[in-house]
């Protein structure tokens, strides 16, 4: 993209950023929370963009006038000067246009919020559902160094330890944006504690990242739901079996069931599960979006086919294989203790150069 084209589309934006920053002032938009989160957020978004066509209009700038020195000017010293000037500028000006290119790319409009993740243990029986809660410990080892929360919302125990399912809520900074690449199913490949032989087996676990859901992303009418409340199992000290605190909702036009036990209070469960299944509906309708947008591309990075194998993660070899950009690291004990950030990195550049490279901008 020219020099030119691109501050044409800057400098297009421009009046866009000062409309919605004159709109967010509003009263009545204000009043109307969904609009008001909306344009805030374009604000914020555009504001990025703003800062950036200042910074790169300061650097076009300077290229010209030392360009100008050097053509007109005849004291060595000066035009000295000015060739290093051209030198240092030319570099960031490079680097400037590959952040505006990334920054132009339309986000996905769910990489802002937090996350309902869910954790399955697959194939291999007792050893899926050990890593299923190996992988648990990852991501929350993960979160943890983000600062950002994780409350439990169900589990379903493993016989041998693990957990045959298990479904938190992440709550933090652009959380879905970062741990959506973290969908599909996760390999491993090690020597179960339960083998008496000493022989490798593959085990796998899938992993589910959707973008919560907030209030106004969707109608959902109570009389459309069924509650069922049951006493919890599992984990809860004196009150488990004894308190009917668990609860059950089915959403009855689309079947769909979730449950939350992880509070003593009925309220609270109940909280957690309309939150869950506000996002579950919602993401019936986004899973469309995610559709869209992997046809358009030869690979999708990020979600796309949630039963797509996407990392193995090999014990004797102490190796973690990411099999969408062919990254493999030699550092499995810090990864499975929550150091992914390496990998999440390189998912992102990977995306990144493909959607530039379609032309999403």
């Amino acid at each position: 993209m020219a020099e030119q084209s691109l501050l044409e589309r800057l400098d297009g934006l421009q009046f866009k950023f000062e409309e919605i920053s004159t709109m967010i002032t509003d009263p009545a938009v204000i009043a109307d929370m969904k609009r008001f989160v909306k344009l805030n957020k374009e604000y914020h978004e555009l504001e990025l963009l703003m800062n950036a066509r200042k910074e790169y209009k300061n650097l076009l700038g300077n290229l010209q006038e030392a360009k100008s020195i050097l053509e007109n000017e005849n004291d060595e010293e000066m035009r000295d000067m000015a060739k290093m000037e051209i030198d240092e500028t030319e570099p960031k000006i490079e680097k400037m246009e590959e952040e505006i290119r990334l920054l132009l790319i339309p986000a996905d409009p769910e990489d802002g919020k937090n996350a309902i993740v869910e954790i399955r243990g697959g194939t291999g029986g007792d050893e899926a559902a050990i890593f299923a809660g190996d992988l648990f410990r990852m991501y929350s080892k993960y979160c943890e160094s983000k600062g950002w929360k994780i409350q439990v919302t169900s589990f379903n125990e493993g016989t041998s330890g693990g957990y045959k399912e298990i479904v938190f809520e992440v709550t933090g900074d652009n959380v879905y944006g970062t741990l959506k690449y973290e969908s599909g199913v996760h390999r491993v490949q090690r020597v179960p504690a339960t083998e008496t032989q000493g022989r490798v087996h593959t085990s796998a676990a899938t992993v589910a990242v959707l973008p919560e859901a907030e209030e106004f992303d969707i109608d959902l009418k109570e009389t459309d739901i069924r509650t069922d409340i049951f006493c919890a199992s599992g984990h809860g000290g004196q009150s488990v079996n004894t308190t009917y605190s668990a609860i059950r909702l089915v959403h009855i036009p689309t079947g769909i069931t979730v449950q939350c036990q992880d509070e003593k209070s009925q309220l609270k469960n109940k909280a957690k599960a309309m939150i869950e299944l506000r996002t579950r509906i919602y993401n019936m309708e986004y899973q469309k979006y995610l559709d869209n947008i992997a046809s358009k591309r030869k690979t999708m990075v990020s979600t796309g086919d949630r039963s797509a194998k996407i990392r193995t993660y090999n014990y004797p070899q102490g190796r973690v294989t990411d099999h969408r950009i062919n990254l493999t690291l030699y550092n499995l004990q810090a990864i499975v203790g929550g150091d992914i950030q390496e990998i999440i990195d390189g998912l992102i550049v990977a995306e990144n150069a493909e959607r530039l490279k379609a032309g999403e901008i």
